[in-house]
């Protein structure tokens, strides 16, 4: 089976995303399209709040550049800086490709989510 993909569109760029196999991401990808209004948090994270939760998935404290995940069941984040949160952790929903550095500005911005076609 193909890895599921969308792509992320914004006034600052696009990027892709490759999507981890979970109830999570399969439930995301119903809800797309999806356009999402995102704020800065702690210069390292875009986040957003999706129309609905997310089933829960595992989570992790550490993330990387280009990290796609969720704080909270739905509370949708970008990562584009690595570092560590704290306990309970984020549910990772996948991994960034293309120009991660489009997010790693301050301020607001909104963003498009759609699947992309294989």
């Amino acid at each position: 089976m193909a890895q599921e993909r969308i792509r992320i569109s914004s006034a600052w760029g696009n990027v892709t995303a490759e999507l981890a196999h979970s109830d999570a991401t399969r439930s995301l990808v119903g809800m797309l399209p999806l356009t999402i209004d995102m704020q800065d948090h702690l210069r390292q994270e875009k986040t957003g709040i999706l129309p609905s939760p997310l089933p829960e998935v595992p989570r992790q404290l550490d993330f990387a550049v280009g990290t796609l995940g969720l704080w909270g069941p739905d509370h949708f984040v970008i990562y584009y800086r690595k570092g560590r949160v704290p306990q309970p952790g984020i549910a990772i929903l996948g991994n960034l490709t293309g120009n991660v550095s489009v997010f790693d500005r301050p301020g607001p911005i909104t963003v498009r989510v759609e699947a992309v076609n294989p």
